[in-house]
């Protein structure tokens, strides 16, 4: 099969033709439909996560069909999503309070076991979504990090239908979740960089726009942080009301600058960071995105061009999410 491959020393990945994956027990063999790019890929690519194999297959928002492997629950030719969280252990003290996110041996898509910039991947049976077949494979791979990470955060940060929501930077994460919070009736400001972003946070339906140095005209009662700076998750803790609280939604952040305990934090105010997702989250946000109708305006790259894929995720030249396409 063709996969992107990203070597230990390598600057960029080498697409190559590489033996398809064998299919071991409880695994699933799917062909690959479509495979969103996150910004994660992009820490990994760059180093900014610690190499955990060379070669790997980045990307962990696969739209797959079900090739072989079947079971009762997934025949041949079911349309399934696989997300960021490949496995858990199901028998340390997180998994058996319902915390897998938190599983002590958690297994990565794209990251620890290999991912979806290719033809063909395996995955754990139990760790595959199937999906609704009101979206193309295009619209719904960004659901499956992106959005579902989204969807958790704004659930981390307590939000409840009606509230006054921040979003503090505007990729693709935070593209997707607006519309959630459209529909639980939450207001929602954006503050981020790029003018391009914060005309399509007023195309789909924000309040309130800025840019990355202006504060909101009102006191949040949530607020989601997107941008992997801790300057930015102190200037979304200074948009909050007493008893709010701050989601921290990146899994690389540089360094958190000092701030006024009295007049940021005190009060209540929480900051609360937001580690991978559960697969009751992938369940609950796919049935959101299904009765919505989520259809991000993504841009595509043919695997061959996997490299400028992640050239667009990092200088944010895409209107929305994109994705590779074998």
């Amino acid at each position: 099969m063709k996969a992107a491959l990203l070597r230990a020393s390598a600057k960029m990945l080498s697409i190559e033709d590489v033996p398809p994956p064998a299919l071991t027990p409880g695994h699933v063999l799917l062909r690959i439909l479509a495979c969103g790019v996150c910004r994660t890929d992009l820490h990994i690519f760059e180093r900014d996560l610690p190499t955990l194999r060379s070669p790997l297959i980045l990307g962990h928002q696969i739209v797959g069909e079900v090739i072989e492997g079947a079971t009762p629950e997934l025949p041949q030719g079911t349309r399934v999503g696989v997300s960021w969280v490949g496995g858990t252990d199901g028998t340390c003290p997180f998994c058996k309070r319902t915390e897998e996110n938190l599983c002590d041996n958690i297994v990565f898509t794209g990251y620890s076991i290999d991912g979806g910039y290719a033809e063909y991947t395996t995955a754990r049976a139990d760790f595959v979504h199937p999906l609704p077949s009101t979206l193309s494979d295009a619209d719904i791979a960004p659901l499956l990090c992106a959005g579902m990470i989204g969807f958790r955060s704004v659930r981390v940060a307590g939000t409840q239908p009606g509230e006054r929501v921040g979003l503090f930077g505007f990729g693709a994460s935070a593209s997707l979740v607006i519309a959630v919070l459209r529909h639980w009736n939450c207001e929602v400001y954006v503050s981020t960089r790029g003018e391009q972003h914060r005309v399509q946070a007023e195309a789909l339906g924000a309040k309130w726009v800025g840019d990355e140095h202006a504060k909101p005209p009102v006191q949040l009662d949530r607020a989601v942080t997107f941008a992997p700076s801790g300057a930015v998750v102190v200037s979304a803790l200074s948009s909050l009301r007493k008893g709010g609280i701050v989601a921290v939604n990146a899994i690389h952040l540089d360094q958190m600058p000092a701030f006024d305990y009295d007049k940021l934090l005190w009060g209540e105010r929480q900051i609360r960071s937001v580690a991978n997702m559960t697969r009751q989250d992938a369940r609950d946000f796919l049935s959101v995105a299904a009765e919505i109708g989520i259809h991000p305006r993504v841009r595509t790259f043919p695997l061959d061009h996997a490299n400028d894929a992640l050239q667009a995720v990092k200088h944010e030249t895409a209107e929305g999410p994109v994705v590779i396409l074998p």
